[in-house]
């Protein structure tokens, strides 16, 4: 069975653990930047969300090797100030996964 972990920010982490989900803490985008990148090797590790500020932070590269990868799934943690497209970025992914192009629409 595959892990769900979610790497996030000391203010919101105690909610994910309530919830009993794995959780990596990262009190800098820096700390966010060494703590994701492991978890793309993991083979225990199913989806791993990640705080949408640190998602917005990380280079170019390693965007594009998240999104190569199938698993484990990276998805962004919605933060108070709206960074990614959301549709966009998911819609990306069902692509990617399923071969065609499913819109989200509200």
């Amino acid at each position: 069975m595959y892990k769900f972990v979610v790497v996030t920010d000391p203010e919101t982490a105690p909610g994910f653990r309530l919830a009993g989900v794995e959780v990596l803490e990262a009190a800098t985008v820096e700390e966010a930047k060494s703590i994701i990148p492991p978890l793309l090797f993991k083979d225990d590790t199913g989806i791993v969300a990640v705080n949408e500020d640190f998602m917005v932070s990380l280079d170019d590269k390693l965007i594009e090797k998240i999104e190569k990868t199938h698993r484990p799934i990276i998805i962004p943690i919605p933060s108070r100030t709206r960074q990614i497209d959301r549709a966009d970025y998911i819609e990306r992914m069902l692509r990617r996964a399923i071969g065609y192009n499913i819109v989200v629409r509200r």
